[in-house]
């Protein structure tokens, strides 16, 4: 069904992610596989949690121009931050400076507030 498409009864389809009770996770996760289909993809970085642990994958299309790589995955990485910002209801630089210490501080970077270490 394309989007512009309703069903005769006008209810939302029920794969509909503007569906009042869609599940909201369930629409990102879709909504992250509709990116990654998307063509003239130049650089991607995957977080994922799973059972308290954090998995990372990066990865970007090489022209051979290492400053231009270099500035892609600062791109990603401002990006991420901005919105963990906006989730936070904080300044982008403090968001930053947060993570920049805490990947100071630790080896591994923790999936849950139960794993910070002691300030």
């Amino acid at each position: 069904m394309s989007d512009d498409e309703v069903p005769a009864d006008g209810a939302p389809a029920a794969d509909d992610p503007t569906d009042a009770n869609a599940d909201p996770f369930a629409a990102e996760i879709d909504r992250a596989r509709d990116l990654l289909d998307g063509e003239g993809i130049e650089a991607v970085h995957v977080g994922v949690v799973r059972d308290g642990e954090v998995d990372t994958a990066f990865a970007q299309r090489g022209d051979g121009d290492a400053e231009n790589e270099g500035l892609r995955a600062l791109a990603l990485l401002a990006a991420h931050v901005r919105l963990v910002a906006g989730e936070a209801g904080v300044d982008a630089s403090t968001v930053a400076g947060d993570a920049a210490t805490l990947a100071g501080q630790v080896e591994r970077i923790p999936a849950s507030t139960d794993d910070l270490p002691e300030e």
